[in-house]
């Protein structure tokens, strides 16, 4: 799908499917969604620039995803998406930057895109220029990953409230287990967001200073205070991401730190009653035993005794337990 953003008469005009070569050289800012090998010609033929396919995208090193070809910058990172649906996850974005027009290719949606286009039909100066869409829509996307970690940063509060809760309060074994477990999945979900938003940062970061090498050609001076500003916003986030995962892990081995004692007091519970029946256990196998020359059973106080020998040799481990602090 193709959507073509252009200015008219001071209005910002959106066209969709496949506009003519007329519209697309009009355009300020074209956006490639899932494209079709037509809509990539199309774009191509009319701007005579090369649009990078779904495989050249995904590929890792730095010298297939930041380069210059002619006055053209080519500029692929890794974006956090779907965070709203709960099924996030990473989609590589390519920024191809002309003199007069960009090109965004992506295959999924991250909320900053529709967000920055809705600004966009309110404020049309936004797409004044290639180089200023391309900049304001990464200001929209550190401000989505601001808000994704303060979000993160909540969550993370309550399961640390609930885990130590879970760990002094009265519950019951299945209902501290649940909310243990419930912790530990919280946990597991903000470490995978907070390693997807680093990756995004640290994609933007690249992009900010390969482009700050070439801001002279492909930034106009008007925009350039912008780059410092999103550097600066980039490394603040990168430092409060890595504040969060750090403390994701303190809490997961707090977690499994009292999982950890709550399982050895069930297991020091199972070995103060085994060893508390091994005597009674003693007693009654000896007296179990069939053999003719027995006189205890002859006794008329022998049952009561071996009774009464029985719970004594039982509860003496456990008093002594309890006098050594084992209980």
């Amino acid at each position: 799908m193709i959507q073509a953003y252009s200015i008219e008469n001071g209005h910002m005009v959106l066209r969709e499917g496949l506009p003519t070569e007329a519209e697309l050289r009009a355009a300020v800012w074209i956006d490639l969604l899932h494209p079709t090998m037509a809509e990539e010609h199309a774009v191509q033929t009319a701007l005579r620039v090369e649009v990078p396919t779904r495989e050249e995208m995904q590929e890792i090193e730095s010298s297939s995803r930041l380069y210059k070809e002619g006055d053209d910058l080519f500029l692929t990172a890794n974006f956090l998406y779907g965070m709203d649906v709960g099924e996030f996850g990473s989609t590589a974005i390519t920024f191809v930057l002309t003199n007069t027009t960009l090109i965004t290719v992506r295959y999924a949606t991250p909320k900053a895109f529709p967000t920055f286009a809705a600004r966009c039909q309110k404020a049309p100066m936004m797409l004044h220029s290639p180089d200023g869409v391309m900049l304001h829509l990464f200001e929209q996307i550190v401000d989505r990953l601001a808000d994704i970690l303060e979000r993160i940063g909540g969550d993370m509060d309550r399961a640390s409230t609930k885990s130590f809760q879970a760990a002094r309060g009265d519950m019951k074994v299945n209902q501290r287990s649940a909310a243990l477990k419930d912790v530990l999945i919280t946990l597991g979900q903000v470490g995978e967001v907070t390693t997807r938003a680093s990756e995004t940062l640290l994609g933007l970061n690249r992009i900010l200073t390969f482009v700050g090498a070439e801001k002279s050609i492909a930034i106009r001076k008007e925009n350039q205070g912008i780059i410092k500003t999103l550097v600066r916003d980039v490394r603040s986030l990168v430092e409060h991401a890595n504040f969060l995962n750090s403390r994701a892990t303190f809490l997961l081995d707090a977690v499994l730190g009292i999982i950890n004692v709550e399982q050895n007091g069930i297991i020091k519970t199972f070995t103060v009653v085994s060893v508390a029946l091994m005597p009674p256990t003693l007693i009654a196998s000896v007296y179990g035993m069939n053999f003719q020359h027995m006189p205890e059973l002859e006794w008329m106080i022998g049952y009561p005794l071996a009774i009464g020998l029985m719970i004594c040799t039982g509860v003496l481990p456990v008093l002594y337990f309890k006098q050594k602090g084992w209980l």
